[in-house]
C-alpha cells in the first residue's frame, strides 16, 4: 500500500507540474508575463536613466493612451475570431468625431443626438461592410480597405481642418479619473466585459469561434455563418465609433486625421496578434488583446521616458510583433505535431 502510495504521488506531482508549464505557454499568460516582463525592464532602463518609471502620473498616461486604442481592439478581436478583419476603423473614427462634434455644436442638450447619430453611422458602416464580404463574396481585406477609402474620400471632401466644438461637459469623459483611473479606461473596461460576455456566455460567441475555426463545418452544422459574420463587423464599428467618441472628447472638436495618425487599424490588429488571437480566426479572446494593448502602451511610455526617436520605436514596434508572431505559430505546430 505505501508502495502504491508513493508511486503514485510522484506522478501526480508531475501531472501538475505538466499542467502548470501548459498554462504558462497560453497566448494569454504569454502575452501578461511579458508585459510584466516589459515593466521590470523598463523600470530599470528609466531608472539607469536617472527618471522614474511608474510614477501616478505614467501609470495613468498609459491607461489614458491605451483607452481609445483598446476599444477599437476589442471590435478588432471580435471580426478576426470570426477569421474576418476590418481596415476601415481608422477612417471611421475620424468620421464619428467629426460627426459628434458638429452636432453637439458645444452644447450639452446635443449630446445624446450626437452619441445616436454616431453609433447609427457605425453600425451603416458595419452592415455594409459585413454585407460585401458575406454577400458579395469580397474578401475582407478588399471589402473594408474599399470602405476605408470611402471614407477618406467624404472627409476629404468636407473638411479641410477640425470642426464642430465638444461640450465641456462631455470633455470630462477624455480627461475625468476617479483617484488614478480614468473614466476613459473603465470606459475601455466596460467595452471590454461586454465582449467578453458575448464570447463566453452567449450563443453568438460560441458561433464567432466556429465560424472562425472553420466556416465550411460551422456552416454545415446549421450556423448561419453570414449572419455572423454581418455582426461582428457590426460591433466593430460600433467599437470604433465610441473611439471616435472619445477622442473628439479629448481634443475638443473633431479632426479629419485622428483616426489615422493614431494608426488604429494597424495598431488595433497589432494588439489583437500579440494578444495570442489568430488571424486565421477561430482562437484568441479579449483577455489577450487587452494585454496587447497594454503592452504597446507601456512600450510607448518606455520610449518617451528614454526620449528614443521615432524611427527606432517602429523598428522596435515591429520586431515585438514579429517575434510574439512566430512564437506562436512555432507552439501551434508543435501541438498539432
Amino acid at each position: 500500500m505505501n508502495t502504491l502510495s508513493r508511486i503514485r504521488r510522484p506522478a501526480r506531482r508531475s501531472e501538475a507540474q505538466g499542467g502548470l508549464a501548459a498554462r504558462l505557454r497560453e497566448p494569454t499568460q504569454v502575452v501578461f508575463l511579458a508585459l510584466l516582463g516589459l515593466v521590470a525592464v523598463g523600470w530599470v532602463l528609466v531608472a539607469l536613466d536617472g527618471g522614474q518609471f511608474l510614477t501616478m502620473e505614467s501609470v495613468v498616461g498609459i491607461q489614458q493612451r491605451s483607452a481609445a486604442l483598446g476599444i477599437v481592439a476589442i471590435g478588432q478581436t471580435l471580426a478576426i475570431l470570426a477569421g474576418s478583419l476590418d481596415l476601415s476603423v481608422a477612417y471611421l473614427i475620424s468620421l464619428t468625431s467629426l460627426v459628434a462634434a458638429e452636432i453637439m455644436a458645444g452644447q450639452d442638450g446635443n449630446i445624446l443626438p450626437a452619441v445616436a447619430a454616431v453609433l447609427a453611422i457605425s453600425a451603416l458602416v458595419g452592415l455594409v461592410n459585413g454585407l460585401v464580404i458575406t454577400r458579395l463574396q469580397v474578401h475582407a481585406f478588399i471589402a473594408t480597405l474599399g470602405t476605408a477609402l470611402i471614407i477618406k474620400g467624404i472627409v476629404d471632401h468636407l473638411y479641410d481642418g477640425p470642426a464642430g466644438k465638444v461640450p465641456e461637459s462631455f470633455q470630462l469623459l477624455g480627461y475625468s479619473r476617479i483617484g488614478p483611473i480614468p473614466i476613459s479606461a473603465l470606459l475601455w473596461a466596460g467595452v471590454a466585459v461586454v465582449a467578453w460576455f458575448l464570447l463566453s456566455r452567449t450563443r453568438l460567441g460560441y458561433r464567432i469561434y466556429a465560424v472562425g475555426g472553420n466556416e465550411e463545418v460551422a456552416r454545415l452544422s446549421g450556423i448561419r455563418t453570414g449572419r455572423v459574420i454581418v455582426l461582428t463587423h457590426v460591433l466593430c464599428s460600433l467599437c470604433a465609433g465610441i473611439a471616435g467618441l472619445l477622442l473628439a472628447s479629448r481634443l475638443g472638436a473633431g479632426a479629419p486625421t485622428v483616426g489615422t495618425d493614431g494608426g488604429y487599424d494597424l495598431e488595433s490588429i497589432a494588439a489583437v496578434v500579440l494578444g495570442g488571437t489568430a488571424l486565421a480566426g477561430g482562437k484568441g479572446g479579449v483577455a489577450g488583446t487587452v494585454g496587447g494593448v497594454l503592452l504597446l502602451a507601456v512600450l510607448d511610455t518606455i520610449f518617451n521616458q528614454l526620449e528614443v526617436n521615432s524611427f527606432v520605436k517602429d523598428v522596435v514596434r515591429g520586431v515585438v510583433i514579429v517575434i510574439a508572431v512566430a512564437v506562436y505559430a512555432r507552439r501551434g505546430m508543435r501541438r498539432s505535431a
